[in-house]
């Protein structure tokens, strides 16, 4: 599972846990009953986060390295064969789309684990969460779903093997773009499944022909549960039954091409399909020009007439990269999600805009931007890979961050727990004090530079206003909800600035809101000077902790990086402490004691 659990179909939080944003559960209580007598291995330990499913439990575990797993288990201990039969099946899978198995544990006599099996930890949301989070999807991300997931089950159907269960529900997608495909329950050998079981209809659409008739998935039928996702996604509500209407009369901004190809996946009369969804993707590979990728290009060649910035970079790195999907863009320049070809590991690029990309001084920046995070070696700093540069195309690459960034783990998921922030902070407060120590300052610290990668770790990224301490730094930088007021009057700047964005961010992730606003920087700069900071939503060790740093004057402040971790620890510290107190005596209160 991922760390964003839904409360649609079958999936069901962990009983006792509040609900958050959007109608998704976090799972505050360590483990489940069903795990409760669970022993993990020497120096792992319980996750924050697990989810339900009708049959199956996927709980957050951290290993030794601080890698984020995810233990499947089933909570009917009838169901252990069915578990070891799911497993198995994973194992022997070897897919993009398929989450990395790593271990099983059977259940011993002399063992106080198992049964249950470790994957991959899936950071994201179903695709269907995500829908109903921004609505209706675009053609481009409709045809994302529909090749990733379409390219599975042909893997699948290629071994005999029928999915049976594919939904938006059990379809995940991460920050990137990654697509991940879960429900691996039903698609083991049928003999398996206890008696009477099926898959969640008011998640899982019926196929036609399989509506008031025994569960029987077929390879016709997942191709239909496969075109009913894409409907969805594109109009923003599942296929009907009957009379399923033709794609382009409830979304007719879709072209007539896209929309003939879902429409005849979606045919009530299984003959009617594509023979396979093989054919199904060759037909969509055949009626959706690819973009053509140049190869053996050098730096004389024609330019494409195209002068988007994906066309640009195609152009400048198709000997090297494959372009896969756009992750974000900015002031300077965007940022790519693309696979290296020489070490066929996916990674995140960085371009520059086309019209600064023209001006030397802006280029020499973005080069001395990637050699000075290059210089960071911490786990809490994105790590560059490389810096390059053709005709008028500059880029480097770096550690791709598949969780995304923190102002998207907030916006899908809402404010954050101390508990969960607590480590996280820490980290990034050490990797600040890592890249003073060697006198780089930062400057924009901000929720969209905090990066979450695959074990959930945060880690700073995007140095590009960064300065080294000694050179000119009196020039207004930053952006204005998250920058301290010397950086929104000009004024000199030194690691002080970094520390106030450090509790900006914090108060952020707690609150969901920025602790000055999002106005100008004008009125965020008169809130800050003066002292307009709002302590109320926050434990009072948290409270005081923010007052200092995010005092206006950078005397007040904590002197440093290290002495505002320390501060943080002791502010953490104190207020676990207290709740911990809050509950012994609710615990005392209804017991009665």
């Amino acid at each position: 599972m991922s760390g964003t659990p839904t409360t649609s179909g079958s999936h069901r939080a962990i009983p006792g846990t509040p609900t958050g944003a959007s109608g998704q559960h976090r799972a505050m209580q360590p483990v489940p009953p069903h795990l409760a007598g669970w022993q993990l291995p020497p120096e792992w330990r319980w996750g924050p986060m697990g989810v339900f499913s009708d049959h199956r439990h996927s709980q957050e575990v951290i290993d030794a390295l601080g890698r984020s797993l995810a233990l499947i288990s089933a909570p009917d201990p009838a169901h252990a064969d069915w578990l070891h039969e799911e497993a198995r099946l994973l194992a022997h899978s070897s897919h993009p789309t398929v989450p990395t198995t790593y271990h099983y544990w059977s259940k011993h006599t002399d063992s106080r684990r198992g049964p249950g099996y470790l994957r991959r930890w899936i950071a994201g949301e179903t695709v269907g969460a995500r829908s109903r989070r921004v609505g209706t999807e675009g053609v481009a991300y409709m045809l994302t779903i529909l090749r990733a997931a379409g390219s599975a089950l042909a893997y699948l159907h290629d071994s005999g093997i029928v999915h049976g269960a594919l939904s938006a529900e059990h379809t995940w997608v991460t920050p990137t773009g990654r697509v991940w495909l879960i429900g691996w329950e039903w698609a083991v050998p049928k003999g398996m499944i206890p008696e009477g079981l099926r898959p969640d209809l008011s998640i899982v659409p019926a196929a036609p022909e399989q509506v008031g008739a025994p569960w029987s998935p077929t390879l016709a039928s997942d191709q239909w549960q496969l075109a009913a996702m894409c409907f969805s996604a594109l109009t923003g509500e599942p296929p009907p039954v009957a009379d399923i209407p033709p794609v382009r009369w409830v979304a007719p901004e879709v072209p007539e091409s896209v929309a003939a190809l879902i429409d005849r996946a979606l045919s009530v009369d299984p003959g009617a399909r594509y023979p396979s969804v093989a054919a199904l993707l060759r037909a969509v590979d055949r009626t959706i020009a690819p973009r053509t990728l140049l190869t053996n290009i050098d730096e004389t060649a024609q330019r494409p007439r195209d002068e988007s910035d994906e066309s640009r970079l195609r152009w400048a790195t198709s000997d090297d990269y494959e372009v896969i999907a756009p992750l974000g863009r900015g002031s300077f320049g965007s940022v790519w999600r693309v696979r290296d070809l020489a070490l066929g590991r996916e990674v995140a690029l960085k371009m520059l805009h086309p019209d600064i990309a023209k001006m030397p001084s802006v280029v020499a920046r973005f080069q001395r931007e990637a050699r000075l995070a290059a210089q960071l070696a911490h786990p809490a700093i994105v790590p560059i890979y490389d810096w390059d540069s053709r005709g008028e195309v500059s880029w480097y690459t770096m550690e791709l961050a598949e969780g995304g960034s923190v102002a998207q783990l907030v916006a899908r998921q809402g404010p954050r727990p101390l508990e969960e922030l607590a480590p996280q902070v820490y980290m990034v407060l050490d990797g600040l004090e890592a890249a003073h120590a060697i006198s780089i300052i930062h400057r924009d610290l901000k929720p969209e530079n905090i990066l979450i990668d695959r074990y959930w770790r945060w880690r700073v990224a995007d140095f590009g206003i960064a300065n080294v301490m000694g050179e000119d730094a009196a020039t207004i930088t930053g952006t204005p909800a998250f920058a301290a007021p010397e950086q929104l009057l000009g004024e000199p700047q030194g690691p002080l600035a970094d520390c106030f964005a450090a509790g900006a961010i914090i108060a952020y992730a707690l609150t969901g809101r920025p602790p000055f606003g999002e106005d100008s920087g004008q009125l965020i700069l008169r809130r800050q000077l003066g002292g307009e900071f709002d302590a109320t939503p926050y434990p009072e060790p948290i409270a005081e902790f923010l007052r200092r740093a995010l005092a206006a004057a950078p005397e007040k402040r904590f002197g440093d990086a290290f002495t505002m971790k320390t501060a943080w620890l002791q502010a953490v510290d104190e207020t676990m402490d207290e709740e911990r107190r809050q509950a012994s005596w609710w615990t005392r209160l209804f017991r009665g004691g």
